[in-house]
């Protein structure tokens, strides 16, 4: 059925979530603007926690590994006669494009692992996940898949892109949703296809002009890296959509020069107006890390422009009010979230697959 009210219906059954990994809280504000009531976040990063709980009002943060978590902890959490969500997006670096699957460390797997326990101890009616594509081919996916099909889930996953959801910029992710209560498709794309997508224009062109180093005085996270006199000189050379190969001789860096380093385009450039922001990374906030200079100001992205290109509201707070913001750590934290409107969009496939019910809950849960 439908996540919509149908008019022979009163509403749709309550949903409650928890969410694993919450980091800041990207997969739980877009649930949230769903309709989900998150009623936890559990992370294992300090630096997560005021963002966290000054964004999602009513839900519990909780600064733990969750291999120290019970199922019989999580089931607590959750209130009676709700249908129970588990939530999460397990950090990502062993599955990761940079990462060399051959001799990373199996002991990183630990954290789908413990994922799976925690779905096999409390049992909640729906899961979800989030993550880098790589890891639907290795080994503990496919055990976490096991694990979901013994436990009478079923289950749906795909490589989904988030432009094709409304977020203002391309970012290729593996996105599952498992429901035991019926059956159950990954999302629906609301935005699909680059004539849909949304872009950097439109996301950001609004926002107060900045050189590198400024910050605005209304908004301390609209604040630009500072650029050396070197890399000024590069990005007032750099065309939207270009690479360094556009530069004079005199600029280009010399890796870039020597034989191994010239098919190495993917640093250096800047966004253009018209399209989708590209990946944001953990390093996004610095010009030379990829294509994450201003399509016009000759500067790299904002930590709020980084926010923005991964479709958080633009109200959302990272930092206490009058804290210094600590650009290496904020845009650590953006560059790791799940784009909420990725999240709004497993919400809506997650309703889906529950029943209607007449009365405020359903007595599914428990």
């Amino acid at each position: 059925m439908s996540a919509e009210i149908s008019s022979n219906v009163i509403n749709v059954a309550r949903i409650e979530g928890v969410d694993l990994f919450c980091g800041v809280g990207g997969l739980s504000c877009g649930l949230a603007a769903e309709g989900v009531r998150v009623v936890a976040g559990i992370d294992v990063d300090p630096a997560c926690q005021y963002p966290y709980e000054a964004n999602h009002e009513g839900a519990k943060f909780l600064l733990r590994d969750i291999a120290t978590v019970s199922g019989e902890e999580l089931n607590a959490l959750w209130s009676p006669g709700v249908v129970r969500l588990l939530a999460g997006c397990a950090p990502c670096q062993p599955f990761s494009s940079y990462a060399n699957t051959a001799t990373v460390d199996k002991a990183k797997w630990r954290l789908l692992r413990e994922f799976a326990r925690l779905v096999d101890e409390s049992q909640p009616d729906l899961v979800t996940m989030e993550n880098v594509p790589r890891l639907q081919q290795a080994q503990p996916f496919k055990v976490f898949l096991r694990a979901l099909k013994r436990g009478g889930y079923q289950v749906a996953y795909a490589v989904v892109n988030a432009a094709d959801y409304g977020t203002p910029q391309q970012r290729k992710r593996l996105v599952l949703v498992a429901s035991r209560l019926g059956p159950v498709a990954v999302p629906e794309p609301t935005h699909k296809g680059p004539e849909n997508w949304v872009t950097v224009r439109q996301a950001v062109g609004h926002l107060k002009k900045l050189k590198d180093g400024q910050s605005c005085k209304s908004d301390p996270l609209h604040l630009a890296s500072a650029l050396s006199e070197l890399n000024r000189a590069r990005i007032r050379a750099s065309k939207p959509g270009g690479t360094w190969r556009d530069w004079p001789d005199h600029l280009v860096a010399a890796c870039h020069q020597r034989e191994s380093g010239k098919h190495s385009a993917g640093v250096y450039g800047r966004m253009e107006w018209d399209k989708p922001a590209p990946t944001m990374t953990t390093l996004c906030n610095g010009y030379g890390n990829g294509r994450f200079g201003h399509p016009e100001q000759h500067r790299g992205i904002s930590l709020r422009e980084a926010a923005i290109f991964q479709s958080f509201p633009e109200t959302y707070r990272f930092t206490r009010q009058n804290d210094k913001v600590v650009i290496k750590t904020v845009g650590r934290l953006i560059g790791n979230a799940v784009p909420p409107k990725l999240g709004e969009a497993v919400a809506r496939a997650l309703y889906a697959s529950v029943p209607a019910v007449s009365g405020d809950t359903a007595a599914v849960g428990g």
